[in-house]
């Protein structure tokens, strides 16, 4: 046969390939590979049945090739077919040896050299190293071993910057803290062109920086774009982007800003009902908003949609855990996490539904396997030290909040849990410190959600008989709620303190308005009525 023949055939395979026509394809490849016997074609006919899903007769034909060992290509199709195949150990003896280090630094086996990893083939082409490192973290993942696929998810990130997915499994299965995930960023080289990319990805990790620290990597993200991008409506387009508008919408969540993530995550699955992170930070923030309602209705489309997937029945969780029925929300939570151990929400998810019923050793272990599952996650140290103060082992509790801190330093709720169990341990000096450094920490303008912090701060101050700071606190915290019996009934009580018995009564019978039967405001508005008698006059202390 002529080679125009056989070129015009392998136009025929391609072109089968390009429309999903995958039994045809591996006709003609059989035919042109058995007619050239070039490694070419037979890698030609080899991809054909790996996309046909004849993954067993694909990894027989590259292994029959005398050159599998030696064409890196040949190599990495062979491990995939294997990967399909749940064979991980000869997923990896396929992808033959190196050594990684905890940097993502790749070494030779034998010698022990560091590898540099060059782009190869076209401008646009991923490293096939960059690949093969990626699917040696997912091996390494799939065994269990969670260090060496933390380690070869950064190689593959490092040989490639081009390679999200490497960086999407470090970021979605939590396996970097703040600091860990920042310094990888900066360490990547990223081509003159890319450095949208680059914005991009600094958009993608632990978002717990102050507002004007975030807002100003998505405003850098939109000059990259505006700059590479030639024309008004492409650069409208990138910058309502889906993905990039479900960042902002995970970062006003973690600002506990759960009102405006509802709404920016609502519009964006009215545009992409699909987009499954969009999907993860809007059941989130239902959830906090008590929308049972729209969690109910969201689960019924994910399971419908995607019966197979762990979001789906984390979803149920979410709806059950919502209304209040803790055990059938365990049972879809503990459902999420048998279809997909490296979920991380249903695990934390998990954990509280036994916390709510104060099932404390339950609680205990689900956090405990999510801290050991998520090295990068804080929340379930941070939910381990909650269980312990909650059983009044203030110690054990501070330990575990320190280990969150070193986790997540940027979080206000670890600083807040960190004052609240010094004030416990009775170190108001101490409490005090951490309650400024969660106000210090909080990434926007305080809202009615940290009005118990400001409480717990001006409790502090009490305790320290520094009177004018506490006053002070306790009246910032009704500009936040005006519906806080502590906070009523603390500034009565401060100002009892102090002598001004005519403000700590007013606040009295502020506090009892709240609540009538609060034993602690009658007794002491008894007290401050006695004490003012006695007194004779009004003793108003001027506060400055």
């Amino acid at each position: 046969m002529r080679e125009e023949e056989v070129e015009k055939i392998r136009g025929v395979v391609r072109d089968c390939v390009s429309k999903h026509l995958y039994s045809s394809a591996i006709f003609f490849a059989d035919k042109v590979a058995a007619l050239t016997n070039d490694p070419a074609d037979i890698y030609m006919q080899a991809q054909a049945l790996f996309l046909g899903r004849h993954y067993r007769r694909a990894f027989h034909l590259l292994n029959a090739s005398k050159i599998v060992l030696r064409d890196l290509r040949f190599r990495y199709l062979a491990a995939k077919c294997l990967e399909e195949l749940k064979e991980w150990d000869q997923c990896l003896l396929m992808l033959g040896d190196a050594k990684v280090d905890e940097d993502g630094n790749v070494y030779d086996a034998k010698d022990g050299n560091l590898i540099y990893f060059d782009k190869d083939g076209e401008d646009r082409e991923i490293n096939i190293s960059s690949a093969i490192c990626f699917l040696r973290g997912k091996a390494y993942g799939a065994l269990q071993n969670r260090s060496q696929a933390r380690q070869w998810y950064k190689a593959a990130i490092k040989a490639d910057p081009l390679c999200y997915e490497a960086l999407e499994c470090l970021i979605e299965s939590h396996m970097l803290t703040s600091e860990e995930e920042s310094n990888l960023l900066s360490s990547l080289q990223f081509s003159p062109e890319d450095g949208w990319l680059s914005s991009f990805y600094s958009c993608l990790i632990k978002k717990y920086d102050k507002e004007s620290t975030v807002e100003a990597r998505f405003k850098k993200l939109e000059n990259e774009i505006s700059g590479s991008v030639s024309g008004s409506s492409m650069i409208s387009t990138l910058v309502n982007n889906t993905d990039l508008l479900a960042c902002k919408a995970e970062y006003y969540h973690q600002c506990c800003q759960y009102q405006k993530c509802f709404e920016l995550t609502s519009g964006l699955l009215e545009k992409d009902p699909f987009h499954l992170k969009c999907t993860l930070v809007h059941l989130a923030a239902a959830m906090e908003l008590g929308n049972s309602n729209e969690l109910y209705l969201m689960a019924c489309n994910l399971v419908k949609d995607y019966p197979t997937k762990a979001l789906s029945w984390f979803a149920v969780g979410c709806y059950y855990y919502c209304i209040k029925k803790y055990a059938e929300a365990r049972r879809y939570f503990s459902k999420a996490t048998n279809i997909d151990g490296s979920f991380s929400p249903a695990w934390i998810g998990f954990g509280n539904s036994f916390a709510a019923q104060e099932e404390g050793d339950q609680a205990m272990s689900a956090y405990r396997t999510a801290a050991r599952l998520f090295p990068g996650c804080h929340l379930p140290t941070l939910y381990i030290g909650m269980e312990y103060m909650r059983t009044h082992s203030y110690k054990l509790a501070d330990q575990f909040f320190m280990q969150a801190k070193a986790i997540c330093p940027s979080d206000p709720l670890v600083y807040n849990e960190l004052g609240v169990v010094a004030y416990h341990m009775k170190e108001y000096g101490k409490a005090v410190r951490w309650f400024e450094k969660t106000l210090a920490h909080i990434p926007s303008v305080l809202t009615e959600i940290w009005e118990p912090t400001v409480v717990n701060l001006a409790h502090a101050y009490r305790k320290l008989r520094k009177y004018r700071e506490a006053i002070s606190y306790y009246e910032r915290a009704l500009t936040l709620s005006t519906k806080s019996l502590s906070t009523y009934s603390g500034l009565a009580y401060t100002y009892h303190l102090q002598g001004n018995f005519s403000a700590a009564i007013s606040h009295y019978h502020k506090a009892l308005w709240l609540k009538p039967d609060d034993q602690f405001c009658t007794e002491m508005l008894n007290v401050a009525l006695m004490d003012e008698c006695q007194n004779g006059v009004d003793s108003t202390v001027e506060i400055c």
